[in-house]
């Protein structure tokens, strides 16, 4: 019985100790191997992504104010730098007053010594208070708008409403860009030629305007409320460029691709998956700067003077679904969406 206990020991010594031995020599092998396709991929993305970055002369934007809103982070914050670097009066639209201002010291070291000029507003989109008051400001402030880039969004968020109760993400993306575009009509056709951009995203595919829940208020899904707003900004782009045809006030939507932003900071990932997002999302995702490209592309590039009501991704025209080019649902959605807003 000793020596059969003493042998059964044994073996399962031994076995512990193959079993350590594999497991070390696969995570030594997992990490070679995954260490060698960060190399590889870096080198590849890189090399790639780095053909991507637009180059303008230092000056092209002087002389020039651009609004853009969400400016304290992600491809806001990015495009702002750019446009900073070409000498423009770049007003920063954003909710966060603090962030705004950091950000702003950040850009300006970007930027170098011969920049142009930053300039803070306050805007809360999810207000429509928040926007007439911006916009009042900026009337009253600012003899001309060259462009306004209407950037800033929320991304499936759980579910809350503005201050006047719509839905978060269709009175942000939407209703609040809606509002403050309108309102800044009059300077901006004094102003031209201008232009104004509005950032979308391909996720408009899995959405549709629902006229008869607009507002969520029987059913509310994250990820179809964040489509149907991307979807109504094609929509708005569209009728606007219509109404606008004439005035020297162009309008085009693009879609800036998957960025890395803090636009996904209410999406739950798993503990134990997030390291690998965010290794994944390193060598795929875009940089903020790269993200910013296409907006820097419709403010400032010859090749788009006076191309309006299309939509743009990575700097070229994208063909849409009919669901974002439908002429009927985007003035049923313009009448609405003046109703709602007051207008």
């Amino acid at each position: 019985m000793g020596c059969t206990a003493i042998t059964r020991t044994r073996c399962h010594s031994t076995l512990w100790y193959s079993c350590t031995a594999l497991m070390s020599a696969a995570v030594v092998l997992a990490a070679v191997l995954g260490g060698g396709v960060i190399l590889i991929a870096r080198r590849i993305f890189f090399r790639r992504k780095a053909l991507k970055l637009l180059t303008y002369p230092s000056a092209l934007m002087h002389g020039k104010t651009v609004i853009v809103t969400g400016a304290n982070c992600g491809i806001g914050k990015a495009t702002a730098a750019e446009l900073l670097k070409l000498q423009a009066r770049v007003i920063m639209a954003c909710r966060d007053r603090q962030r705004a201002e950091e950000a702003a010291q950040d850009i300006k070291k970007q930027a170098g010594p011969n920049h142009g000029e930053i300039v803070i507003k306050h805007l809360d989109l999810a207000s429509l208070h928040s926007v007439r008051s911006f916009c009042e400001e900026v009337i009253r402030e600012e003899p001309r708008i060259d462009v306004l880039i209407n950037n800033a969004g929320l991304y499936q968020c759980p579910y809350s409403r503005t201050e006047e109760g719509y839905e978060m993400q269709l009175g942000v993306n939407h209703l609040g860009h809606f509002l403050l575009t309108h309102l800044l009509l009059d300077l901006l056709k004094q102003s031209a030629p201008s232009r104004i951009i509005v950032v979308s995203s391909k996720l408009y595919k899995y959405g549709s305007i629902n006229f008869e829940d607009l507002n969520s208020e029987d059913n509310y899904n994250k990820a179809f409320c964040y489509s149907q707003s991307k979807l109504a900004n094609l929509l708005f782009t569209r009728e606007l460029a219509s109404r606008l045809d004439g005035t020297g006030v162009t309008v085009n939507a693009l879609t800036p691709g998957i960025v890395r932003t803090r636009l996904g900071r209410h999406v739950n990932i798993p503990l134990l998956i997030k390291p690998l997002f965010f290794l994944v999302s390193w060598l795929f995702f875009k940089s903020p700067l790269e993200g910013a490209q296409t907006p820097l592309y419709l403010a400032c590039s010859p090749e788009v003077e006076g191309v309006s009501g299309k939509c743009f991704a990575n700097c070229k025209e994208e063909q849409l679904l009919s669901k974002a080019t439908d002429d009927h649902t985007a003035k049923r959605l313009w009448d609405l969406s003046e109703s709602m807003v007051g207008r």
